[in-house]
């Protein structure tokens, strides 16, 4: 990476962070303000900022993207459950930055915040009814203006309106070079994994932001990885967040 992606993209984190300006409370604590802390490691849900995950989090999605690019690894990049939009806005970025024209960012959520567990059929998603948290509603007209304030709308911008169990196996693409999941529950997280992962490239990238968050999330990674005989090591990026590279 060069001078000029990483001021660019720096800067970018910091925006997407509203680690400038500050925000002026917190939705999920009541706190009146944000601190730095709780910024960088994504401990709060901002009531600006365009992600709650924090620098940590986005830097490492920065980090994977640019790497993708650099290794050539074929495909688009995709996240599933992107909330405000921060960490795709940044996804889009690094495209813009690097000149990368043929190569697409991938928007993907119910644009209405979680579905109800399906506790029968995923019965470790018990007790996650997270569907009335409001906060974590966010519609596709907010999050298309988001990356417009950014002048980062455009064509290679694609939004998958709707549950993952409806819309991933649906996606137009061939091919993944990342993937980020931000599902939180295990159906979420299974859904995602067993639409997309076979469609990563090799030496592609999986980050998975609530691995060492959500028991639920975690038991879905775990059970699909045995599954697929997935050995590749994981590495942790703060708290909650881990990613890995599939093998080349």
């Amino acid at each position: 990476m060069n001078l000029e992606q990483k001021l660019y993209t720096d800067l970018l984190i910091k925006c997407i962070t509203n680690s400038i300006y500050k925000d002026d409370r917190g939705l999920m604590t009541g706190a009146t303000t944000l601190s730095d802390a709780d910024r960088a490691g994504g401990l709060d849900w901002p009531s600006k900022a365009h992600s709650m995950v924090g620098i940590a989090r986005l830097t490492n999605v920065r980090d994977l993207a640019q790497r993708a690019i650099d290794e050539g690894v074929p495909g688009d990049f995709i996240e599933t459950g992107v909330w405000r939009g921060g960490c795709c806005i940044l996804m889009r970025g690094v495209l813009a930055i690097n000149k990368v024209k043929d190569r697409k960012v991938f928007v993907a959520d119910s644009f209405k915040g979680l579905p109800k567990p399906n506790v029968e059929a995923f019965p470790k998603d018990a007790g996650l009814d997270w569907s009335m948290v409001h906060e974590l509603a966010v519609s596709l007209e907010e999050v298309k203006s988001n990356f417009a304030a950014y002048d980062l709308l455009d064509d290679q911008v694609e939004f998958i309106k709707g549950y993952f169990s409806d819309t991933l196996s649906t996606v137009k693409a061939d091919r993944f070079a990342l993937l980020r999941l931000d599902g939180d529950l295990y159906e979420s997280t299974i859904v995602a994994l067993e639409c997309l992962y076979p469609r990563l490239s090799p030496g592609g990238y999986v980050i998975i932001d609530d691995y060492g968050a959500v028991q639920a999330c975690r038991d879905a990674v775990d059970d699909y990885r045995a599954r697929n005989n997935i050995t590749s090591l994981i590495y942790q990026i703060d708290s909650t967040g881990v990613w890995w590279q599939t093998d080349i």
